[in-house]
C-alpha cells in the first residue's frame, strides 16, 4: 500500500502584473512538521505582503497511515477563497498527502483581481510541487517499545538490522519508538518479543 507525496523540497518564482509569486513546497510527516514548514517561510519573508499555507497530512496513526487526513488552508489576509482554496485544490487534485505549501507574494500595486489570485496561487503551488517531484511512498506503521536497560541493546540490534527508522529516548527504562513499513510491522513486532523472550511488547 503506497501514498502519493514528494521527494523533498521545491521552489518557483514568476511575476503576474508586477506582483512577485514564490511557491515553497516539502514534504511533512505530520501537522507540527507542516506548521514548522509554515514558520520558516514566514520568518524567512517577513516583508512579503502574503505567506499563504496549505497543507494534507495524515494524523493517529502515522504517515500515509489510516488517520484523519488533516486538511488546512489560510487565505493569509487575501480575499477569501482566492488563494489559500486554490493551493490545497492542486494538492487535493494531485491526491498528495503529506506535503505542505506556501506560497509568498510580493505586492506589485495592480490589483489581480479574485480570479487573477485563484490562477496565480494555483500555478504558484502547482510549479513548486513539480520542482519537489512526486514520490510514491509505502505507508508507515508506528508503534513504541519500552525496556529495560539488559534488553535495550538487543531491542537496538534488532530494529537495526529492520527496515525501519527508530529513536531511542533513555530514561529510568529506554523506550524506542519505532516507523515501519505497514506489511512488515506484524513481522518485526515477533521479532522483538522473541529476541526479549516476551519482555519487549510493543503497544
Amino acid at each position: 500500500m503506497t501514498y502519493r507525496t514528494l521527494e523533498g523540497r521545491g521552489e518557483a518564482a514568476f511575476e503576474v502584473r508586477g506582483s512577485e509569486f514564490i511557491g515553497h513546497a516539502e514534504p511533512a510527516r505530520g501537522v507540527e512538521s507542516a506548521e514548522g514548514f509554515v514558520r520558516t517561510v514566514r520568518e524567512a519573508y517577513p516583508d512579503a505582503t502574503h505567506n499563504v499555507p496549505a497543507y494534507r497530512v495524515r494524523v493517529g496513526s502515522g504517515p500515509g497511515g489510516d488517520g484523519l487526513l488533516r486538511e488546512y488552508q489560510n487565505d493569509d489576509g487575501e480575499p477569501s477563497g482566492s488563494a489559500g482554496k486554490p493551493i490545497q485544490n492542486v494538492l487535493q487534485g494531485e491526491e498528495l498527502e503529506n506535503v505542505a505549501v506556501v506560497v509568498t507574494r510580493y505586492y506589485g500595486g495592480t490589483n489581480l483581481g479574485v480570479g487573477g489570485l485563484v490562477r496565480a496561487y494555483a500555478r504558484a503551488a502547482k510549479e513548486a510541487i513539480e520542482d519537489a517531484g512526486i514520490a510514491e511512498e509505502e505507508v508507515q506503521a508506528t508503534f513504541s517499545v519500552t525496556v529495560e536497560y539488559d534488553d535495550s541493546g538487543t531491542v537496538r540490534g534488532v530494529l537495526e538490522s529492520a527496515d525501519c527508522e527508530f529513536e531511542a529516548d533513555y530514561g529510568e527504562r529506554v523506550a524506542f519508538d519505532v516507523r515501519v513499513p505497514e506489511p512488515e510491522r506484524e513481522a518485526l513486532v515477533e521479532r522483538l518479543r522473541s529476541a526479549t523472550n516476551g519482555r519487549a511488547d510493543p503497544e
